[in-house]
């Protein structure tokens, strides 16, 4: 009989496979570069990369980039998830609210992004207001639509329970219906945190004398291929740790308290 395997074992295979499978695909274009099959100025080397990141770190203007593009995000992202959240809820929990409002929440879920952006630098300027709300546009619907997915799928029989013991509302919406679209919900806040940094970064390259978007098109005109990269590469990594974070909290937070329920 065959003994099972060890999680932990296994997991730190996984994490070597990985980081193996990286190294490779790095090592592959730092030789391309070098042996001249493919030019630095449309794939840089990941040494230049490296180089070019530690440069701008070390001249300081990157941590004042990272900080206007994270409060942009934050600003912008927290409005979306409060915001989506209360509208989600409102839409399912109103028996009119959904058939009454559906139709405009879909026209505007239609409208393209890239057409509204230049009319919110019209209306707002191109401070920091405009990109704030570049952030929530790309953020708002996502969150608010799975809220009211999650709502949905809340099981008959725990709505039961609560008004045989007569629960309130308040009291239903938190202990159950909440802890109940809680997986549902986060997989929209995972989703939207990608594209509202994304969003961020598209407002400040539209017009923006900070930012991380700002740096970029700099390095762009000026056909600096291995900044652009690490800007690029910097972004998914501040991307990633962002995901990460939403998943510890609905590991650690949210899921300990539906549990609690």
């Amino acid at each position: 009989m065959s003994k099972a395997k060890q999680p932990g074992k296994s997991s730190g295979t996984l994490r070597l496979g990985q980081l193996g499978l990286l190294v490779l695909l790095l090592g592959v274009c730092e030789a391309l570069v070098r042996s001249g099959t493919v030019s630095s100025l449309y794939l840089p080397a990941p040494v230049q990369v490296m180089k070019e990141l530690g440069r701008l770190f070390a001249d300081g203007g990157l941590f004042k980039a990272i900080g206007v593009t994270l409060g942009e995000f934050l600003a912008g992202y927290g409005l979306a998830a409060a915001g989506g959240m209360a509208v989600g809820l409102f839409l399912v929990l109103v028996p009119w609210a959904e058939a009454f409002f559906r139709p405009y929440l879909s026209a505007l879920m239609a409208i393209p992004k890239v057409t509204i952006i230049p009319l919110l630098a019209l209306w707002l300027g191109i401070g920091m207001t405009h990109k704030i709300s570049i952030v929530f546009l790309f953020c708002f619907f996502t969150i608010a639509i799975n809220t009211m997915t999650g709502v949905k799928q809340t099981a008959d029989q725990h709505l039961k329970v609560a008004r045989v013991f007569e629960a309130s509302r308040a009291q239903t919406i938190v202990k159950v219906i909440l802890p109940s679209a809680a997986p549902t919900i986060f997989a929209g806040l995972r989703l939207s945190a990608a594209t509202g940094l994304v969003g961020a970064l598209f407002g400040e390259m539209l017009g923006s004398k900070d930012g991380l978007g700002n740096i970029l098109v700099k390095a762009t005109s000026l056909y600096n291929t291995p900044q652009a990269f690490g800007i690029v590469v910097l972004v998914t990594l501040v991307s990633v740790l962002l995901i990460g974070l939403i998943d510890w909290l609905e590991r650690k937070v949210f899921l300990k308290w539906k549990s609690t329920y």
